[in-house]
């Protein structure tokens, strides 16, 4: 499954993944946007995999958030922009 977004900033999220048993496999996160550090993003795609598939978009949020934690910087987007394309990539 594959879901984009575009940030208001125009900035590309583009979510991958599977679902299996009702919950999200082989998350993949990609897109124009900057991490830093990069490594990050290891720690989004962890948050998201396994997860429940019907998690409302401010709950796959909330789930990255507290996975990068506050001394990661998301330039370009945010949690909420990664969570909208997986509930894109589910719809």
């Amino acid at each position: 499954m594959h879901g984009e977004y575009k940030t208001p900033g125009g900035k590309l999220v583009m979510a991958d993944l599977d679902v299996r048993e009702g919950r999200l496999k082989d998350v993949e996160v990609s897109g124009d946007f900057f991490l830093e550090p990069p490594e990050a993003l290891s720690g989004i795609t962890d948050a998201l995999e396994d997860a429940p598939a019907d998690l409302a978009e401010e709950n796959l949020a909330e789930r990255i958030r507290g996975a990068v934690g506050s001394d990661v910087e998301m330039i370009g987007f945010s949690a909420e922009s990664v969570a909208r394309a997986v509930r894109r990539a589910l719809a």
